[in-house]
């Protein structure tokens, strides 16, 4: 369903747009889990996190005259704003579906991308519903946050990056919500690192995928109450699902608790301010859910670093 070709191939549609973002060290780190820690620092990419390669690769490729007509999206932030930027520079309208509690400053950053911002109440509302119904009623395309295949092709390279600019890796660690980052970059690296391991890392409260891939099938929960806004899905993508249930090794929890200790470590030693969806990874590495073998070469996706700054120091 996906391919290492799909992956390269948006690798070069992004290459004059998306950042190749740095991969960041911490003796700290390394010293803590006996492993070499390789840190893949998307809150450097555009609109803030790994969002924009997907949306990117995946509004890219509409026919030019349906293209015209605009493109819709659902997302509690970083997928609105990456969706926003994205149509603007390929010159498209965009609608956007966003909780009426998102964080203040992903909905002003999609607002400023030139984006129509449509809310919803994430708790009483379908915002897949309302979306198709915009499809329906004004033909427009829908760019889904994940469950796609052209979306998840863009969400890889970042792996695919990671592993190109650290000469293989042995495990990865990315933060799950929907699963397509973990489908896209998944694929990656088990086509150039055949041996490698790939753990999901997500909220406690919201273990959709961790339940599903247990009990075989996609399995579904309510809308989890977690700080990190970004992970709050119910449940896993059709197509993300599949990809995952037969690449990655299993999925690990993380508390908000630890979720703010990955944030503090990274702003405290690295100088990185990371929202708390993005430090999913990390927070796994320093809570010991994850143990690295000694001297394996792990990745870590730093998947976002769309945070409020009342709400950063609130956290911290």
């Amino acid at each position: 369903m996906l391919t290492l070709d799909d992956v390269k191939a948006a690798a070069d549609r992004l290459a004059t747009v998306a950042y190749r973002t740095p991969v960041i060290r911490s003796r700290t780190l390394d010293q803590r889990t006996g492993a070499r820690i390789l840190l893949k620092a998307e809150p450097f990419q555009r609109a803030g996190s790994f969002k924009f390669r997907g949306a990117y690769n995946r509004i890219s490729m509409i026919e030019p005259a349906q293209r015209r007509r605009g493109v819709v999206a659902f997302s509690s932030g970083n997928h609105a704003q990456a969706v926003a930027l994205a149509a603007r520079l390929l010159e498209t309208p965009a609608t956007i579906l966003m909780p009426a509690d998102a964080p203040a400053i992903k909905l002003a950053a999609t607002r400023d991308y030139g984006a129509e911002v449509v809310t919803y109440d994430r708790y009483t509302e379908d915002r897949e519903q309302i979306g198709e119904e915009l499809v329906r009623r004004n033909g427009l395309t829908l760019v889904h946050p994940f469950d796609d295949p052209l979306v998840m092709a863009g969400q890889g390279t970042a792996a695919l990056e990671l592993v190109q600019d650290s000469a293989g890796i042995d495990l990865l660690l990315t933060p799950v919500g929907g699963g397509g980052l973990i489908a896209g970059c998944a694929t990656a690296v088990k086509a150039l690192c055949p041996d490698a391991r790939i753990v999901g890392v997500e909220p406690e409260a919201g273990n959709d995928t961790r339940r599903s891939l247990a009990a075989g099938r996609r399995v579904a929960i309510e809308v989890p109450r977690t700080i990190a806004d970004a992970l709050q899905v119910t449940a896993p993508g059709r197509l993300t699902f599949e990809i995952n249930r037969s690449l990655l090794e299993g999925v690990v929890t993380v508390s908000d608790a630890e979720l703010v200790d990955a944030m503090r470590f990274c702003f405290e030693r690295l100088k990185l301010v990371v929202e708390p969806s993005g430090v999913a990874g990390l927070a796994a590495l320093l809570a010991g859910h994850v143990a690295p073998n000694a001297g394996e070469r792990v990745g870590v996706i730093l998947s976002g670093g769309n945070v409020d700054p009342a709400r950063f120091c609130a956290l911290l």
